[in-house]
């Protein structure tokens, strides 16, 4: 009678060596290399009846068991001063790596089938649910309060509205805006200069009532040059500035 023998399949030659030293529950920092190798041939030999497909990659980890084991069996030279390198090191580093990648795909793998049992719904409160709010008890909101802590408050509200009065710009007049045109101020003076032919600069802009209309009074009289309708004129330095009107009466 035949005998069957069903092997467990590997993802790689760093899985099944994971698989024998958690079998033989020996340290990965300090592998039996004569014992693990003999093992993992073992195992080697099983796969060629198997499947020859995935055999490669564990028969370049073979030759690299082999390589170590001879390496250790070499006797160490008493008259070397340096520390000789442990040749299972390069070993033990890949395996500790490919252990926690192991461990990382095994702790995604427990994530994903948890989110597989949540689910999501969307709120659907009723709007009277959401439009309700509890009634306010009056009496039971002020049963506390007395004249003195309203006088209080009262106090405490008028002084945070005093602080925020500017003590300097709280004394400043309203201000008011002039709506005077520079077209009408033109108009204006054109008529002025019909009637009266000659006339004071200064006198015009005393008469102003306003920053603002001064200003602009000014403007239209320099309008009013440049279309030759008046003409200035002035005796001395820092004297009053004559007017003469060339507008035909």
């Amino acid at each position: 009678m035949d005998l069957n023998v069903k092997l467990q399949v590997f993802e790689g030659p760093l899985d099944l060596l994971l698989h024998l030293l958690e079998k033989n529950k020996v340290n990965i920092y300090d592998i039996p290399i004569v014992e693990i190798t003999a093992q993992y041939m073992e195992y080697i030999a099983e796969m060629k009846r198997q499947d020859l497909n995935v055999l490669s990659e564990f028969l370049v980890m073979a030759a690299t068991l082999v390589d170590i084991k001879s390496r250790m069996l070499l006797p160490s030279d008493p008259d070397s001063g340096e520390e000789e390198e442990d040749p299972r090191a390069e070993l033990v580093q890949q395996l500790l790596e490919y252990k926690m990648y192991k461990c990382m795909a095994y702790e995604l793998k427990d994530r994903q089938m948890d989110a597989e049992r949540v689910m999501y719904k969307i709120p659907t409160i009723p709007e009277e649910v959401a439009a309700y709010e509890p009634p306010l008890d009056l009496k039971e909101l002020v049963s506390d309060l007395t004249l003195a802590k309203l006088n209080a408050i009262f106090q405490s509200i008028m002084k945070k509205q005093a602080d925020k009065v500017d003590p300097v710009r709280s004394k400043f007049g309203k201000i008011e805006k002039e709506e005077v045109s520079l077209e009408e101020r033109m108009n204006y003076l054109e008529c002025y200069a019909a009637a009266h032919r000659h006339f004071s600069f200064r006198n015009l802009l005393e008469s102003g009532s306003g920053k603002i209309e001064v200003i602009v009074t000014f403007l239209a009289i320099l309008e009013l040059m440049k279309l030759g309708k008046i003409s200035i004129s002035q005796e001395n330095i820092f004297d009053d500035i004559l007017i003469d009107s060339r507008i035909a009466a």
